[in-house]
C-alpha cells in the first residue's frame, strides 16, 4: 500500500493561535477559564483543554461575574460581546483574524447601505457571528437552490461574502449563480475562504482521482474537514472522515493500493501520526509526503492576551504562533518551542 500524506494538513495559524491562548491561560490564571463555544471544532483539542480545567459554555449568563472568558476562533456577534460586558467578564478575543476580516467587511458594507448575501452554513458558529454584525442587512445563502431563489431589494446595491471554511467548489458554483442573476453584485476585495481551507482542498482536488481512497482526519463538527471528504467524493473517489484511529474501519481501505491522508485545519498532528503508524504496522505501507506549497501564515497572540501575560510577568512571544509538523507550537520570531497540551504523539512519529 502507498500512503500519500498531504502537506499542508492539520492546524492552521488561526487554530494554533486560539488554542495557544487558552493553553497559556491555564498556566496564568487562578480559577476556571471559560470559553464561549468550542475553541476550535475538534473533540480532542476540547477534551484535552477540559482536562486542564477549561470550561466550554454556550451560556454566558451562567458564568460568574469577573471571570475570564475567551471567544472562540469562529468569532462572536456583538450581542455575545454585550452579554459578556454585562457580566463584567474579562474577555480575550481568540477569533481568527481572517474571520475578523469578514466581520469587518459585513459592518462596512452594511454601513454603506449595501444588501449582503452571506454564503455559508446558517448553523455554523462563524456564520452566526458574522450575521450578528448586521442582521438587518444580511441574508444567508446556503446552497445553489438558495442562490437561485433568494430575493433582494435592489440588485444594483448588492455584495456577497463567504464563510471562511466553505468548499471552494460549492462557493464557486453559488457565486456563479448569483453573478448570473445579479450582474452588478460585488464581492469582497480579497478572497474570504481562508488560505488553509484553500490549500488543503487544493491537494485533495489535485490528487483524489489518482488514489483509491481519501482519508480525512477531523471531527464531525469541523466544516473544513467535512468539506475535504466531500471534495474527494465529488471527484468519484471513496472518502471517509474520522475523528481518530479508533473510527477507522479497515474494510474502508481493504483492497486499496493507494490512500491520500489529510487532516482538517483543527486536527492535532498526533492523530495523523497514529493513523500513519497504523498503516505502516498493519499494511507495511510506504509513505510519500506530497510536496505542496508550505504555509507561512502566522498570527500573533491577541492584545488582550498579551496584557494578561504582561500582568503576570510572562514572556510575550514577539512573533506569530504556528505549529510544527511534530505538533509543537513555535514562536516564529525567536524560533523557541513552547510546550503545547500534549499534542506530540508518543511513539508515532514517521
Amino acid at each position: 500500500m502507498r500512503i500519500l500524506l498531504s502537506n499542508p494538513r492539520g492546524f492552521c495559524a488561526g487554530v494554533a493561535m486560539a488554542v495557544e491562548v487558552v493553553d497559556r491561560l491555564t498556566n496564568l490564571i487562578d480559577g476556571p477559564i471559560y470559553v464561549f463555544h468550542d475553541i476550535v471544532h475538534n473533540t480532542h483539542v476540547v477534551s484535552r483543554l477540559e482536562a486542564k480545567g477549561v470550561i466550554f459554555t454556550e451560556d454566558i449568563p451562567s458564568i460568574p461575574p469577573n471571570s475570564v472568558l475567551v471567544f472562540s476562533a469562529h468569532g462572536v456577534s456583538p450581542k455575545v460581546r454585550e452579554a459578556a460586558a454585562n457580566r463584567n467578564l474579562r474577555t480575550i478575543d481568540a477569533t481568527c483574524p481572517l474571520v475578523t476580516k469578514v466581520h469587518a467587511e459585513a459592518v462596512r458594507y452594511a454601513n454603506l447601505g449595501l444588501e449582503i448575501l452571506l454564503i455559508g452554513h446558517a448553523d455554523h458558529q462563524e456564520v452566526i457571528g458574522t450575521h450578528g454584525e448586521a442582521p438587518e442587512s444580511i441574508r444567508i445563502v446556503e446552497s445553489e437552490d438558495d442562490a437561485k431563489s433568494v430575493s433582494v431589494q435592489d440588485p444594483s446595491n448588492l455584495v456577497y461574502l463567504t464563510q471562511t471554511t466553505l468548499s471552494t467548489d460549492d462557493a464557486e458554483k453559488i457565486i456563479s449563480i448569483l453573478q448570473e442573476r445579479f450582474p452588478l453584485i460585488k464581492g469582497p476585495p480579497g478572497e474570504d475562504i481562508c488560505y488553509a481551507t484553500t490549500n488543503r482542498q487544493g491537494v485533495v482536488a489535485a490528487y483524489a482521482k489518482s488514489v483509491d481512497r481519501v482519508l480525512v482526519i477531523g471531527s464531525s463538527n469541523s466544516s473544513n474537514s467535512v468539506r475535504l471528504a466531500e471534495i474527494a467524493e465529488n471527484r468519484g473517489t471513496p472518502a471517509c472522515r474520522i475523528d481518530d484511529l479508533r473510527e477507522l474501519k479497515d474494510d474502508f481501505v481493504m483492497g486499496a493500493e493507494s490512500v491520500l491522508v489529510t487532516a482538517g485545519a483543527s486536527a492535532p498532528e498526533d492523530l495523523v501520526q497514529q493513523v500513519i503508524s497504523h498503516f505502516v504496522t498493519l499494511y507495511k505501507a510506504d509513505i510519500e509526503v506530497i510536496d505542496a506549497p508550505g504555509e507561512g501564515m502566522k498570527f500573533p497572540l491577541p492584545r488582550s492576551m498579551r496584557k494578561i501575560m504582561k500582568e503576570n510577568d510572562a514572556e510575550i512571544p514577539r512573533g506569530g504562533i504556528s505549529v510544527d509538523a511534530d505538533g509543537k507550537t513555535r514562536d516564529w520570531m525567536t524560533q523557541s518551542q513552547i510546550p503545547f497540551i500534549s499534542i506530540t504523539a508518543e511513539g508515532h512519529s514517521i
